[in-house]
């Protein structure tokens, strides 16, 4: 098959996809965290671990997918060049940094993370390695450099790096507050008599401060803030219509695709705090301020 071909094929598929799974989500749970399932089922793995296995995944595919440069094959398009001077190559770091933090750092810095079911690694591998995949394709290809070709001269281009650097520090930020929680439960725990044999399991907490103040997932909603700057930046906006969600670029999709996935899971985790604490603030949202 045509890479152009594959690539628009997976591309449409990547689109329609999270739409129908956010669906399902809202009534399965995915097996980890606040949901993770009792110790005495099997195919459950270290809830850090596995999640630096799948998330490294993504900017792997993404660098592989970039030095490949797919769709740039029997062109005239110049290569990526590693230099800041080539939007195109800022973007890319862009999306080194966050999957820096999201696949290594954060999760070396948790004291503790819940089992995963073998299922929950298993898609988010498939997931990114489509989306680590697309993104890289879509950077070094034709479109992304003639779209980028005066970036550097445009606001818009501006405004989306600015956005960009906003939601990684809101989103470290939020998730911060949430390692402080497990750290400060640790250290109550720290002294008391244990079974060394009972494993500890990861500690909850009502969060505060910052935009817990009025949602529940500041961290959901200031990572969408991140990729919608980076699309913003990247690539075209696309059409309001189902034609311009199947041939919208990959920035575009990924950006959607998180709203879509991370909805869900931000709605049911809501649900959850008010039923495990009776105390939890009534007048906080889910995700988006003063609406969802």
């Amino acid at each position: 098959m045509d890479v152009n071909v594959l690539y628009d094929e997976v591309r449409k598929w990547y689109a329609l996809t999270p739409p129908a799974i956010a669906v399902v989500s809202f009534f399965v749970d995915a097996p980890f965290g606040r949901f993770s399932l009792s110790e005495n089922v099997a195919l459950q793995f270290d809830g850090i671990k596995s999640w630096i296995v799948m998330e490294v995944v993504s900017p792997i595919m993404f660098i592989s997918s970039i030095i490949k440069a797919p769709l740039s094959s029997g062109t005239q398009t110049p290569p990526l060049q590693f230099s800041l001077k080539d939007p195109r190559a800022l973007l890319a770091l862009l999306f080194i940094i966050h999957y820096s933090n999201r696949a290594l750092i954060s999760p070396l810095r948790s004291p503790s993370r819940s089992k995963a079911h073998v299922i929950v690694p298993l898609s988010a591998i498939f997931f990114n390695t489509v989306n680590g995949s697309l993104m890289g394709a879509y950077l070094s290809s034709p479109r992304a450099y003639s779209f980028l070709s005066n970036a550097l001269s445009r606001p818009s281009f501006w405004v989306g790096i600015t956005t960009w650097v906003l939601g990684l520090v809101g989103n470290i930020l939020h998730d911060e507050v949430l390692l402080d929680i497990r750290r400060n439960a640790q250290k109550k725990e720290k002294d008391k008599p244990m079974d060394k044999n009972k494993r500890q399991k990861p500690y909850y907490g009502i969060p505060k401060g910052y935009l817990y103040r009025h949602i529940s997932y500041p961290n959901y909603f200031c990572e969408w803030i991140e990729w919608a700057g980076f699309a913003l930046a990247a690539s075209p906006i696309p059409a309001l219509s189902f034609a311009g969600l199947i041939t919208a670029a990959p920035p575009w999709l990924f950006f959607l695709s998180e709203v879509f996935l991370m909805t869900p899971r931000a709605y049911k985790g809501h649900r959850w705090y008010h039923e495990k604490f009776p105390e939890y603030p009534k007048e906080r949202k889910a995700v988006i301020p003063f609406i969802l």
